[in-house]
């Protein structure tokens, strides 16, 4: 099977339930269907002890891992998605849940008929009358001052999830969109959410989503860190890892997927240092003097570089940025895995100005550079994952290109 490359429509996953227990938590862009992880690791990781994901967004396979009762450990440097993940594999005692939720009702209840009334403040927050209206300002003030008293992290943390969707659906944004677009002003006319009930109904949405994962009694647990796999990964021992699913960034966020964007307002609002800057702390996000050498041998790879150069030598730079650091991240990750553990990295093939970029062969051969050997690389139509379907490469209004129909999921095994 070695360098195999085959189409398999049993891997769409066409009409499924992608919400099953905490990946109900929150909605994200590109995030990895629970199938697809968790049909790999039944495929590689039957012995497997402990899972790995190097760019782990919401903890999509950290949750499929615990719910195999494989221990899990994940990172990422967005402060949001780290923030649902934790939520998500942590188990919290429901009878507890319930007495903060219903202290929560009681307090909403209480201003709500002017029972109680509690002084709250706005946070500074850059903008914020562009993008929220004075009366939501207020009402998400008051679930902010409610979840600030927390003293319990877990229980926090799991009401700021809800509260994170809730400051997006409240905002003017378009919620379409990954990048922040402000609704027309007919739109933000007719917008009025009612805050405490969008929040209330999120609370309850995962608590049911909690129940549904702490009833498979699972007794794995999973880490979420915020190192940086593109420096190192000290955190995890080399040749500890038995298995990693992963579905790594596209390109550099302000490009592609712009998850600073979309996680701007939340984090903002969570409190998080420089929430206006993520993109740019992301794989690929500053273009820096990358190392002489050749990046890639792949013809494919070279000429899809030089055709994009020829037409914009910054777009060509700021995808090197990319790949060098791709390149960086694959050689830690690399050293992490056990001989005979797998890698399984499910990848987008972009693309730039037209040119599409063979990131699947690519990650075959950064791979092969550590040690490992292809097993086999399955392609699947996207018809679930939330993504933009077309993009505007030359910046002409109305002229768009179709992005990424279809994934790539490398599979890769590390040589005993």
């Amino acid at each position: 099977m070695a360098n195999k490359s085959y189409s398999d429509s049993t891997w769409d996953f066409i009409g499924v339930n992608t919400k099953e227990s905490t990946h109900c938590f929150h909605a994200y862009p590109a995030m990895m269907i629970p199938q697809v992880a968790e049909r790999l690791i039944a495929q590689h990781g039957q012995h497997a002890k402990l899972l790995f994901d190097p760019y782990c967004g919401t903890g999509t396979s950290l949750v499929e891992a615990n719910r195999k009762n494989i221990h899990a450990i994940g990172t990422d440097l967005n402060p949001l998605a780290r923030l649902i993940a934790q939520a998500k594999t942590t188990p919290l005692n429901l009878q507890v849940l319930d007495l903060y939720l219903k202290d929560f009702s009681d307090y909403l209840f209480s201003i709500l008929f002017d029972i109680h009334k509690i002084s709250v403040v706005t946070p500074n927050i850059k903008n914020i009358d562009y993008w929220f209206s004075p009366p939501v300002q207020t009402q998400l003030a008051v679930v902010n001052t409610f979840i600030n008293g927390i003293t319990d992290e877990s229980i926090a943390n799991f009401f700021k999830v809800a509260f994170s969707e809730t400051v997006r659906e409240s905002s003017w944004t378009r919620n379409g969109e990954f990048k922040l677009f402000r609704m027309t002003p007919q739109q933000m006319q007719r917008f009025n959410p009612d805050v405490f009930g969008l929040i209330q109904g999120k609370l309850a949405r995962n608590k049911r989503g909690l129940k549904a994962l702490l009833d498979m009694h699972c007794t794995a647990t999973s880490r979420v860190c915020a190192f940086n796999t593109v420096e190192h990964i000290e955190q995890i021992e080399n040749g500890s890892v038995d298995l990693i699913v992963t579905s790594p960034p596209y390109g550099d966020s302000r490009t592609t997927v712009a998850y600073g964007q979309f996680s701007r307002l939340a984090n903002e609002w969570l409190g998080i240092d420089g929430a206006a800057h993520i993109d740019n702390q992301l794989m690929g996000g500053q273009i820096k003097r990358t190392a002489a050498g050749s990046l890639c041998e792949l013809d494919e790879f070279n000429s899809a570089m030089e055709q994009i150069a020829a037409i914009d030598d910054k777009r060509a730079n700021e995808v090197s940025a990319f790949y060098w650091e791709y390149q960086q991240s694959i050689e830690n990750v690399a050293k992490t895995v056990k001989p005979g553990g797998h890698v399984c990295y499910v990848v987008g093939n972009r693309k730039v100005k037209g040119i599409t970029l063979p990131t699947d062969e690519v990650t075959r051969c950064l791979f092969e550079r550590q040690g490992f050997v292809h097993i086999e690389t399955v392609i699947r139509n996207i018809p679930n994952k939330r993504m933009p379907s077309k993009n505007s490469p030359t910046n002409i209004v109305g002229r768009t290109d179709s992005t990424m129909n279809n994934e790539y999921i490398v599979v890769m095994k590390k040589c005993e």
